[in-house]
């Protein structure tokens, strides 16, 4: 029995780690990398620049698989919705009989029967986001667009003491949006993806457990 939690015990640490690791799904788009296609023999022509160069006053923007732009993530959303509703409605009902001469069970007179009615509703609702996203991350071309747009996609993992911080972006780029620094602003790129995740202990500490989510969808209070 000794032998046997000995064993557990020297496996614990490996465990932990495994889990510190693991990476977390993302839904950018795949691959998140690529690497650019082999460059043609060089072809002695005569001339300084063969085929294996790029042109002599071309710039050195992101066009082709393999080449990397850096993003400007400057998403900000806010969002506010405020609902009110009121409604009311009331009746009363008042039936009397006088006293009648010559009329059979005067007994029941004077008789008279009074009703009221009264229902109120009111409802209001409110809804509020703010959310805020800055910083820079350098993405890869992975597919170039018949049209000239370039689908992209990266990621940036940073390692803080036991956990790391995934950034990661994916989306499509206008050729004509990207600056002569090789840049393009977040909110110019079409079917944007921007996910920023984290793995560690300190992540799952934060993640409601699996049986726990289980009765919370199960119950029915």
């Amino acid at each position: 029995m000794k032998a046997y939690f000995h064993k557990l015990v020297c496996l614990l640490p490996m465990f932990c780690s495994a889990c510190a690791l693991i990476t977390p799904t993302t839904a950018v788009h795949q691959p998140m990398t690529a690497r650019p296609e082999p460059a043609p023999a060089a072809v002695s022509g005569g001339s300084i620049f063969g085929l294996a160069t790029r042109p002599l006053f071309e710039d050195r923007r992101a066009r082709l698989v393999g080449d990397t732009l850096t993003i400007n993530l400057v998403e900000r959303t806010q969002a506010s919705k405020n609902a009110n509703a009121n409604a009311t409605r009331s009746g009363s009902t008042n039936v009397g009989f006088n006293t009648a001469l010559g009329v059979p069970g005067k007994f029941l007179s004077p008789l008279s029967v009074a009703g009221t009615d009264d229902t109120s509703f009111s409802g209001k609702g409110a809804a509020a986001a703010n959310n805020a996203f800055t910083g820079t991350i350098t993405v890869t071309v992975i597919e170039v667009y018949p049209n000239g747009n370039l689908l992209v996609s990266g990621e940036k993992q940073i390692a803080i003491n036991q956990g790391q911080e995934f950034i990661r972006f994916s989306g499509v780029v206008n050729p004509a949006y990207v600056t002569s620094s090789n840049s393009v602003q977040s909110v110019q790129v079409a079917d944007a993806r921007v996910e920023y995740k984290g793995s560690g202990y300190i992540d799952e500490a934060q993640t409601m457990g699996w049986l726990q989510r289980v009765f919370l969808n199960v119950l029915p209070f």
